[in-house]
């Protein structure tokens, strides 16, 4: 039994159809990634696992239980928990405020201290500035800290959404390294990323989405060889 099974999914914004019958896989351990062109349905995808758009059909299943009629804090409470997009950081928190914030289906303080010298050794940064407002951050930084806050609510099955968007080459770098640092302490991954060359670097496995629609899926390295990836998503002609 896979540690995520979406299968057969059909979301609509009114009466636009954005996910048609979309169905993955995503096994305990492993990290998989999500590409496609800006509109292909990515988000929507990482939004409906995590509760916070519903489908119209199918279903979506965590080690075998259905997720559907739970509400996107009770999924968090049950390991799920997703990095959107855009940071969206409480910028008028400091680091450790929003940090805390992370944790808000825990209650065992003496766990979350510990939770929280580990995202600051994963995040050495964070820990630096861990009583700054977090809007003053750099976009970088931001995202270091959405990241972690994500973490710090123990999450088996991390989603990632667009983790190296506006950031600088060398700062790209380091959060994929972190990724696979998350990942190699245990915790599931499941990554959004327009930057494709470096999705299918770190994960084991990949899907293409196209308008709402899985197009193929395969291994990291397969889809890297892959004629009609290399064209539309990595740039070699």
């Amino acid at each position: 039994m896979a540690m995520l099974e979406v299968e057969n999914v059909h979301v609509y914004y009114g009466n636009i159809h954005a996910l048609k019958g979309v169905s993955l896989t995503v096994e305990e351990g492993e990290i998989v990634t999500l590409i496609g062109a800006n509109g292909a349905g990515k988000s929507t995808t990482l939004f409906t696992i995590s509760g916070v758009h519903k489908p119209r059909e199918g279903t979506v299943r965590l080690e075998g239980e259905d997720l559907i009629s739970y509400p996107a804090h009770q999924i968090v409470a049950k390991g799920v928990c997703q990095v959107p997009e855009g940071r969206r950081i409480f910028t008028r928190l400091t680091v450790q405020e929003n940090l805390e914030m992370g944790a808000f289906t825990r209650t065992n303080r003496a766990d979350i201290r510990q939770d929280l010298e580990r995202v600051f050794s994963l995040f050495p940064r964070l820990k630096e500035r861990r009583s700054q407002v977090g809007g003053t951050l750099s976009g970088g930084e931001q995202q270091m800290l959405s990241t972690a806050r994500a973490m710090m609510s123990r999450p088996r099955l991390l989603l990632l959404d667009e983790p190296s968007m506006g950031l600088a080459p060398m700062l790209v770098e380091s959060i994929f390294a972190t990724i696979q640092e998350i990942n190699r302490e245990g915790t599931t991954i499941l990554l959004v990323e327009q930057n494709a060359q470096m999705a299918l670097q770190v994960a084991h496995r990949g899907y293409v989405l196209e308008t709402g629609a899985i197009a193929l899926s395969d291994s990291a390295a397969n889809l890297r060889r892959n004629e009609m990836v290399q064209k539309v998503y990595l740039g070699i002609v």
